[in-house]
């Protein structure tokens, strides 16, 4: 198996922290019981879940009565969206975007099948959203604004609070897919406009199957698993205690090295990004080129395929990525850089480097060594090298009608 590469594919996972390793191997191996249990031996289990509520409510600027522990991003979605519908049942419209992840998405278009009307806001070539658009879309029968933080592929931030602010006018309640920009950006709940937001563990350095929804107090929710009483009966299930505490952990993790790191992997990506641009002919940035998480760039590079340069990049023991995990199963282009109108000769050759606290000056070198070459070889090969082929140009009009 390979073990030792480079790894530039951090909003797919990241690797987990040592020290939240540490943090939960003895719950795994000596405390045992069940949180829920009356005994000392449970009680001191369930301690550990309270400690680590309070270090996820100090990263999201929240009160731990607000954070709700489970299992995932998509849970933490799909609980928060069902729920803000059960608590207006009168009210029958939702508003999305085009760009959100496939948890949202999916989500959607499933309860467009059960009589909702779902609104999917636009973006424009950089990413972004128009807000008139969405002043245009909100009605009294809007129960939910649905919009995520920064979008996984190309890092673009939304104007969330701005957003959020319109969805109060119009008594909407507001939910956020914080997946990508928790850990990333400053966030402070006790301010802001979001009613729900959702965070997943494995995006910053803990492991997968742990996560949390913030709901923010006074917010009426239903939920979506129905059995016990744990989490204050807003989510049934024995509590995944070892995967709390690494949550809890990790988020402190996080928020202790906020500053510095997000820093260093701005300036990191921001050298990568330009020295690619700088060497290699007939690439570009996808997104907005200032709204956007520090760690992330993703770069168009044309007449190539995608697919093609992540091939070759694993050859170099190199790990970047075309697109989301999520979504990676799919032969069809991104339906994000679909959104933002790219041209076809962008759209298929588009690569995302996601980096973290961990990666290093030595590694951005290595990619920059390698992939001017990788470049070359694979236009080399190509028969679409100009934008004045009939191909291309007939393969772009087809995507602009479809859209």
């Amino acid at each position: 198996m390979q073990k030792d590469c480079i790894y530039l594919d951090n909003n797919a996972t990241t690797k987990v922290d040592p020290e939240v390793i540490e943090a939960m191997l003895p719950y795994l191996r000596d405390y045992y019981g069940n949180p829920s249990s009356m005994h000392t031996f449970g009680g001191q289990v369930g301690k550990a879940v309270r400690q680590a509520r309070e270090q996820v409510a100090a990263l999201l600027g929240a009160d731990e009565s607000e954070i709700i522990f489970n299992s995932c991003g998509t849970e933490g979605d799909n609980a928060a969206i069902r729920a803000a519908l059960l608590a207006q049942p009168e009210k029958r419209h939702i508003i999305t975007t085009q760009v959100e992840h496939p948890a949202v998405l999916n989500v959607c278009k499933q309860l467009e099948t059960q009589g909702y009307s779902v609104t999917y806001l636009s973006v424009n070539r950089q990413g972004q959203l128009d807000l008139d658009e969405l002043e245009a879309s909100l009605t009294g029968n809007t129960a939910l604004v649905t919009i995520m933080y920064a979008n996984n592929e190309t890092g673009t931030v939304f104007p969330i609070e701005q957003i959020g602010l319109r969805a109060k006018e119009r008594g909407a309640l507001f939910h956020v897919d914080a997946v990508q920009a928790v850990g990333k950006i400053p966030l402070n709940m006790k301010t802001s406009t979001i009613d729900m937001l959702t965070m997943s563990g494995h995006k910053i350095h803990a492991p997968k199957g742990i996560g949390a929804l913030y709901v923010r107090r006074g917010v009426r929710f239903r939920p979506l698993l129905i059995g016990g009483g744990q989490e204050r009966g807003r989510r049934a299930g024995t509590e995944n205690v070892p995967g709390i505490v690494a949550l809890g952990k990790a988020a402190e993790l996080e928020l202790f090295h906020l500053e510095e790191a997000t820093t260093r992997e701005k300036r990191l990506r921001d050298r990568l990004e330009q020295t690619l641009i700088a060497t290699i002919a007939d690439c570009e940035v996808n997104g907005d080129p200032t709204q956007r998480l520090p760690n992330t760039t993703n770069i168009g590079f044309k007449y190539i395929e995608g697919e093609a340069i992540l091939l070759h990049l694993n050859k170099h023991n190199i790990c970047a990525s075309s697109g989301s995990a999520c979504s990676s199963g799919s032969l069809e282009p991104s339906h994000v850089l679909r959104a933002m109108g790219l041209p076809y000769t962008i759209l298929h050759g588009s690569i995302r480097f996601s980096l973290c606290r961990y990666t290093t000056e030595a590694e951005i070198d290595a990619v920059l060594s390698v992939m001017p070459s990788v470049v070359e070889r694979l236009r080399a090969l190509s028969p679409f090298k100009s934008d004045q082929a009939n191909w291309l140009q007939q393969q772009e009009q087809a995507l602009l009608t479809k859209s």
